[in-house]
């Protein structure tokens, strides 16, 4: 039961119902009120209109709960609601007055359960219930030997009958066309009010799916820095470490035989230890380095102060910037010149960098050039960090070209295009 059935999803739809469905009761509770003059009761049993009030009732009830599409459940429960408005009016006395609020009743439920052509069809169908009353009130159907027209006043009864027929045919179209214009204020209001829910459960969707993935791009990140952590300790300091290992046991090995070959072996395993301090120092200040703190002109000499201190290697840097640039873009700068000097302190034996950063019309042009052994650029780069200055250059739409040759040093050439999400907005 409880997956064929469900609560009325939208409150101001069950309001305006109840407001239809109060205005239906107030037109049947006149009627249950006999006429001081005349007794209705007579031809029309006062148990009649009550059963007919409930009739109202039990389609009043009705909107508590609603089924669930895709089911039989919904053309029955539709069903339901026309034969409730049918029973009304066939035994309320005067009940005919409560039938439009009733049948817009049957709409706005009609429309919650259907897409677009059911609720054309749920339409079609009140409207043509509608012309159905219209046209036996016009013949005088009786239902329990009550008409179900109302009599004429008696200022028309007197007009001649050709004159009667038309004022009658009148009202009736004109009755019969109000109620069409009702009938699709009605659809397009409760069209509106669904599509803007759509609209906003399609958003909270995109809105969750779009944290989702803003989750693994940063389970992603982290897992990519920590890969290249990894790398970086494996690469350097795990070498170094090593080579030390060995010229610790040489030196252990020759401390009895051969004295000064174990200080030559300690003197190199204290070297190494130094190169792999100073590494690690290198790595902890690219790491703890933030641009978001500090201007990037700022950062950019706090990094080089740190080369210079670590590896005694001259560095010439040139440095002309905006102060408005984006934290991404001051971020991606400052981690792609990191890459590349610790390139150069583990690989290139350099004794001089040149460092040139500046703006240049709408792009930021990056060059790092060194004196150091060079390398081939059509061979495996992995291990020397540059596909990660690729894929961050990449990402901001930039292009990277290497210019090296054994013996030679290296130039890194960097261009990165500018747009209007690049600099803070006032």
């Amino acid at each position: 039961m409880l997956k064929l059935w469900h609560r009325h999803p939208f409150r101001l739809m069950q309001y305006l119902e109840w407001v239809l469905l109060g205005i239906a009761l107030l037109t049947a509770f006149s009627a249950v009120i006999p006429h001081p003059r005349r007794h209705y009761w007579v031809a029309h049993p006062p148990g009649l209109n009550w059963a007919g009030i409930g009739c109202i009732a039990v389609l009043g009830l009705m909107s508590l709960r609603l089924p669930h599409k895709g089911h039989l459940m919904p053309q029955l429960y539709i069903m339901l609601g026309f034969i409730c408005s049918w029973l009304a009016i066939a035994l309320i006395n005067r009940g005919e007055r409560a039938f439009p609020a009733l049948l817009l009743v049957v709409v706005i439920r009609g429309c919650l359960l259907f897409d677009w052509g059911g609720r054309i069809a749920v339409a079609l169908l009140t409207y043509c219930s509608y012309l159905a009353l219209q046209i036996m009130g016009m013949m005088r159907v009786t239902f329990w030997g009550i008409s179900l027209g109302r009599p004429l006043p008696p200022i028309l009864r007197r007009l001649p009958p050709e004159e009667l027929r038309r004022v009658w045919f009148g009202l009736v179209f004109n009755s019969a066309l109000l109620f069409a214009l009702v009938l699709i204020f009605v659809l397009l209001l409760v069209g509106a009010v669904l599509a803007e829910h759509e609209s906003r459960n399609r958003l909270v969707k995109a809105h969750r799916r779009l944290r989702e993935y803003a989750l693994q791009i940063e389970n992603q990140a982290t897992l990519e820095e920590r890969n290249r952590i990894a790398r970086e300790i494996h690469d350097s300091v795990g070498h170094y470490l090593t080579a030390q290992s060995i010229q610790l046991e040489n030196t252990a090995l020759f401390f009895d035989q051969d004295r000064s070959k174990a200080a030559n072996h300690l003197a190199k395993a204290r070297h190494l230890g130094q190169e792999a301090l100073a590494n690690i120092r290198t790595s902890v200040a690219s790491l703890r380095s933030n641009p978001h703190q500090r201007s990037l002109s700022s950062s950019i000499e706090q990094l080089i102060s740190d080369f210079k201190s670590n590896t005694n290697i001259e560095i010439d840097s040139q440095l002309n910037l905006p102060a408005n640039l984006s934290n991404e873009l001051k971020a991606a700068l400052l981690r792609l010149i990191q890459e590349a000097l610790t390139n150069i302190t583990k690989h290139s034996q350099a004794t001089k960098v040149n460092l040139c950063l500046q703006k240049s019309q709408q792009q930021i042009l990056l060059s790092i050039q060194d004196n150091g052994c060079g390398f081939d650029p059509s061979h495996n780069t992995t291990g020397f960090g540059l596909q990660g200055m690729k894929e961050r250059t990449a990402a901001l739409q930039g292009e990277m070209s290497i210019k090296s040759k054994a013996g030679y040093g290296c130039q890194i050439d960097i261009a990165i295009p500018l747009t209007g999400d690049d600099y803070y907005r006032a």
